[in-house]
């Protein structure tokens, strides 16, 4: 293969930090990128965790610092922003992992009957805690929204970057129980979308992903009975939703975030790309 071709791909030499990469996806992400050649800033509101996936990175030959980071808080991503420009220089890559739902903000019931109004074990709308909604809006919007004005600003001085953002199936359609996170996702794939064309003429890239449904911890407690081990009914829905008949694992999104951060895609900017086994092109 020409070399000219493989460079398109190709991410050597470049920084990429990354909120949220003590988790399962974002980890994944974090290991892929120093295999392909980049230093790797590991950044999450748990130490423990990012120094662990720094740990393996560096384990396997790559470059890897942890930090201690909340995505809610401008002044400890500015101190964790300066600490990585004095160890690297400016970062090239912005991956905004940081993200989840909160109980509180979603129902139990698929759908509300007038008899469940004063049911008080199936959770509905009318149910919800507005503080459940507020942080799971914070977490996952703000959460994307801080760091990019964090770090952005140090790529535009450059005149290259590319961000990454992480949206959702329930963006593109609204995912039942989970409201809030639905709406907070698909508030970060439309401010994808404006961001993308404000920082045209910068040199600056910005995309997300719009993962379909990934078995990763948390979502493993969710689908799959404590008791059994065997899938849950909403479990069994969404395999049966999925064409490809099976969740997502973090691997399944690696070749996606290769291309979206490296030259590969340099006219492409404002896109949201499912990875979903085909879950957003089924219907019956």
């Amino acid at each position: 293969m020409d070399n000219s071709f493989k460079d398109l791909f190709s991410l050597e030499g470049r920084t990429a930090v990354i909120t949220g990469g003590g988790g399962d996806l974002c980890g994944a992400m974090s290991r892929a990128l120093s295999m392909a050649g980049c230093r790797i800033a590991v950044l999450d509101i748990s130490l423990d965790k990012a120094e662990d996936v720094a740990r393996q990175i560096k384990a396997g030959g790559g470059e890897a610092r942890a930090y201690a980071c909340d995505v809610l808080d401008e002044a400890s991503l500015t101190r964790v922003r300066d600490e990585i420009r004095g160890a690297w220089g400016i970062p090239d890559i912005l991956i905004n992992g940081a993200g989840g739902n909160n109980p509180r903000g979603s129902t139990k019931a698929e759908f509300l009957e007038p008899s469940m109004l004063d049911d008080k074990s199936e959770t509905n709308f009318f149910d919800l805690e507005m503080d459940g909604i507020r942080k799971t809006f914070d977490l996952n919007f703000m959460g994307t929204l801080l760091p990019t004005k964090v770090f952005a600003r140090l790529m535009v001085e450059k005149g290259k970057g590319a961000i990454l953002n992480m949206s959702s199936m329930g963006a593109l359609s609204p995912l039942t129980q989970v409201g809030a996170y639905s709406a907070a996702k698909a508030a970060v794939a439309n401010y994808t979308r404006w961001l993308a064309v404000h920082l045209a003429h910068t040199g600056v890239r910005v995309n997300a992903l719009a993962p379909g449904f990934f078995m990763t911890e948390q979502l493993r407690f969710l689908h799959t009975d404590k008791a059994t081990g065997q899938p849950t009914a909403r479990s069994r829905k969404v395999t049966a939703h999925t064409p490809m008949g099976r969740y997502g694992v973090p691997e399944d999104l690696l070749g996606a975030v290769i291309y979206l951060l490296s030259d590969a895609s340099s006219f492409v900017t404002g896109v949201v790309l499912p990875v979903d086994g085909g879950f957003s092109s089924y219907s019956i």
